[in-house]
């Protein structure tokens, strides 16, 4: 009983913790901002400007994400990280979270076989999934036909999420890889991937149609 309370104690740490870290970050980053802002266009036109500083977090996160995925912002990123991990007291925290975010990130990428359509969380409606395998045993005897264990992700937290079990017949098939449905999900559909599908009919048992 003690063992399996402090798995669920740990397990729960290593879900909230980059969570709590990442807003205590936006809410700074957020208030920073709105204040400098604000003393800024008070001075230059008499009065703040509402909304202001919610814009220009977005806009910073949005900077960082494009910085990053480019040679010059993976060296600053790098650079950042080793200055962080300079700092005696920032290094613990900020090594800490590093590493349960990549593991979580990396972990779940391994085991993620491929990007997938399914109707969730009811008829009619859609939403990205990954395979992670086959169920065997009782399920699909019940079922009568292959069936595949399908993760949902939430968004835009990929730590959390629900497995479905969906019969092969009504898994799609997608265009993309495990990555760029990772970032989709993850971004709430504003990180779309690079490439765009090629469009064709599905017949009903996610087969095309001819």
């Amino acid at each position: 009983m003690r063992a399996r309370l402090r798995r669920y104690f740990f397990t729960g740490l290593i879900v909230f913790l980059p969570i709590a870290i990442t807003l205590s970050f936006l809410l700074w980053l957020f208030r920073t901002l709105d204040r400098f802002l604000g003393w800024l266009f008070t001075l230059l036109l008499g009065e703040p400007i509402p909304g202001l500083g919610l814009v220009a977090t977005i806009a910073v996160i949005f900077l960082i994400g494009a910085l990053t995925t480019n040679v010059l912002g993976r060296r600053l990123v790098g650079w950042f990280d080793r200055l962080m991990l300079r700092i005696p007291l920032a290094r613990s925290i900020y090594s800490a979270t590093k590493q349960l975010s990549d593991s979580i990130f990396l972990q779940r990428r391994a085991a993620f076989q491929r990007a997938v359509l399914v109707e969730w969380p009811r008829q009619g409606m859609y939403t990205v999934g990954f395979v992670t395998g086959e169920t065997g045993g009782r399920t699909q005897e019940i079922a009568g036909r292959r069936v595949l264990n399908v993760f949902v992700m939430s968004t835009p937290n990929p730590t959390t999420g629900f497995l479905a079990l969906v019969p092969e017949d009504q898994v799609y098939p997608l265009d993309m890889s495990v990555e760029e449905g990772i970032k989709l999900m993850m971004s709430g559909g504003i990180v779309a991937p690079s490439r765009l599908p090629r469009s064709v009919s599905i017949e009903p048992g996610g087969h095309e149609a001819p």
